[in-house]
């Protein structure tokens, strides 16, 4: 009875697991490394308020404390799986890449649509790249790697769950999942922080219906396109093809934002200056939001 209970109990968990041992280290990690951040910002610094003391530099440590160990951590301390194989192999540093991608644009261009679009503004005193805090692009990066390795690990248990389905049928359960779960995850989000007063929307009702259905478009080109990496046997990915897909996922979301803003417009009133209406991106000189 015992032999068989832990076969089960295997067997039920590599429903969720990858098969590739360095994929499997690596999503583990990031798992379990996920409420370290998440405390010290979620549980420690916002219901404490210790932020109201924060300047620039203090936002900026946050973000490094926040993110950095994400790196050091499995260089430092590597994985029995990653043991026998190249830095530029192991699936930690695949993922990171990916996400660093990924997310960088997604601060660095997509934030100006939530300026113009959803009607944010940053008012928190910080140093700025492109009108947006250097804190968030550390922040988000530690966000994203746990949003996606709960997509992966998600994905893969419905794709055993309807295996045996037709085809035409699984495409449909594994489109509504991951449209189900990237709307949770960006109304969570917006949720989570919604007690953090710095972080500012014109209409944060719109905000939590509407918009977390625009911060949605996010996960639904990134969650499908993120578990391709070192997920089929025999097929590892090396940092190249890494790359190019994130820069890829990235312009297909750049593609849906703009069109969202120039045919649906924004989902609250906003002013003129800030609309962004006329033809051109909403990074351009004149469109950035100046808060």
């Amino acid at each position: 009875m015992g032999g068989k209970s832990g076969e089960l109990a295997c067997s039920c968990s590599s429903l969720w697991l990858a098969p590739n041992p360095s994929k499997r280290w690596g999503e583990l990690f990031f798992l379990g490394y996920t409420p370290f951040w998440l405390t010290l910002c979620l549980g420690i610094i916002v219901p404490y308020r210790l932020y109201e003391s924060f300047t620039e530099l203090e936002y900026l440590l946050l973000g490094l404390v926040s993110a950095v160990p994400s790196f050091l951590i499995p260089m430092l301390v590597v994985g029995k799986a990653d043991s026998s194989i190249r830095w530029k192999e192991r699936y930690w540093v695949k993922a990171s890449v990916w996400i660093i991608i990924f997310s960088y644009v997604g601060n660095y261009f997509w934030t100006h649509y939530f300026f113009t679009v959803l009607g944010a503004s940053y008012t928190f005193p910080s140093w700025k790249m492109n009108n947006v805090p250097h804190t968030t692009f550390l922040l988000t990066h530690a966000c994203f790697l746990f949003y996606h390795v709960m997509s992966n690990m998600t994905l893969r248990r419905l794709r055993h769950s309807i295996a045996d389905l037709p085809e035409n049928v699984q495409w449909a359960f594994e489109a509504a999942w991951i449209l189900a779960l990237a709307y949770f995850i960006a109304w969570l989000e917006t949720i989570a922080i919604s007690n953090f007063p710095y972080y500012q929307f014109v209409d944060r009702a719109s905000m939590y219906k509407v918009g977390s259905l625009f911060y949605a478009i996010y996960f639904l080109v990134s969650f499908p396109m993120f578990i391709r990496i070192d997920e089929k046997p025999g097929d590892p990915w090396d940092l190249p093809r890494v790359a190019i897909d994130a820069l890829g996922a990235a312009m297909l979301v750049t593609i849906i934002l703009d069109l969202w803003r120039i045919f649906l417009g924004p989902i609250v009133p906003i002013p003129e200056t800030k609309q962004c209406l006329q033809p051109g991106l909403p990074w351009f000189p004149g469109h950035a939001n100046e808060t």
